[in-house]
């Protein structure tokens, strides 16, 4: 068996696990340790003179710290037994991926908006964006929420999966380390304009292909949905995915827009500031709160899709 056959493997096993039990509060999770390590380098770090350099040197201990201690214990681990590494790769791989915790995050805020009650999806939606939410519309809520998981089919699903497949569990373990060093300290403002500028360029270079796979796969998944709009999505993307801030999330973002046929986008306020994003796709339609049902499906279809087409790509290879 190859190595990639045998990453294959795995990453089936650790989409199986997380769909059964999602993220288990029991274990340790090995992003709450690697999420410690950036914080406690940001503080010794992030001072004084040469910020950007100091930055590079932040990715860099990051993850080789971060590949070596995963790689140690998998090696550790398959010297005492095949099952016990690979039980324990399929474990830190699952520990990358957010399939159930995704959909339940989309469902926690579409229930009580089905339910008619605005202040719990609300509360709901404040868990899983960074945007003010006291004074949103059923629309805006939705919008979020649409955003979110459209968004996030990459970042939680699609990307650390293509990489588990071209290194097993350390180099999807790697993936999120990057993505939580951008979520951390790829900000734009002062204190981390210089000091992430590495970590948030590294986060958009990883991020690169699968992000374009993705919004293809779900592009390609949306043929069984016959209500979704498949020749506005396929233009809206191509228009559209550059407006994002990101130059990796407009993809899947403008994908499901057009899917859709609803327009995201727009004002956000955080913390009273007011911030006025690029609009993406063609209102076609009303966000309604039966889009985040369907943004859901969308996020499924499109990461079965996205496990076919690396499958395909094994067998081809």
């Amino acid at each position: 068996m190859g190595f990639l056959e045998y990453h294959l493997y795995l990453m089936l096993a650790a989409i199986i696990l997380d769909l059964v039990i999602g993220d288990p509060k029991l274990f340790p999770h090995p992003v709450v340790i690697i999420g410690k390590l950036i914080t406690f380098l940001d503080k010794k770090w992030n001072k004084g003179r040469h910020r950007r350099a100091k930055g590079f040197l932040l990715l860099g201990a990051v993850t080789v710290i971060t590949y070596i201690s995963i790689g140690m214990v998998v090696y550790l681990a398959g010297r005492v037994s095949f099952w016990a590494g690979a039980a324990l790769e399929v474990y830190l791989i699952s520990s990358t991926i957010a399939i159930k915790g995704l959909h339940q995050a989309g469902e926690e805020v579409g229930k009580p908006l089905r339910e008619g009650s605005l202040t719990l999806a609300r509360e709901k939606l404040s868990y899983i964006v960074g945007r003010d939410t006291e004074a949103l519309d059923e629309s805006e809520i939705v919008r979020g929420t649409v955003e979110t998981v459209a968004e996030n089919t990459v970042d939680g699903i699609t990307a650390p999966l293509f990489w588990a497949l071209i290194g097993g569990a350390p180099l999807a373990m790697i993936y999120r380390a990057v993505n939580t060093l951008d979520s951390m300290v790829g900000y734009k403002n002062e204190r981390y304009e210089s000091f992430g500028f590495a970590s948030a360029r590294f986060d958009d270079l990883v991020n690169w292909i699968p992000a374009r796979i993705t919004a293809v796969c779900m592009w390609l998944a949306a043929s069984i949905y016959p209500a979704f709009h498949k020749r506005n999505a396929y233009r809206v993307t191509l228009r559209d995915a550059s407006k994002h801030p990101s130059p990796n999330s407009g993809w899947p973002e403008a994908m499901t827009a057009g899917l859709l046929g609803v327009q995201l986008g727009g004002v956000n306020t955080y913390k009273g500031v007011v911030s006025n994003r690029s609009k993406i796709g063609n209102p076609l339609t009303e966000l309604k709160t039966e889009h985040i049902a369907q943004s859901i499906n969308i996020m499924h279809g499109g990461w079965l899709v996205f496990i076919l087409f690396l499958s395909g790509w094994l067998i081809v290879s």
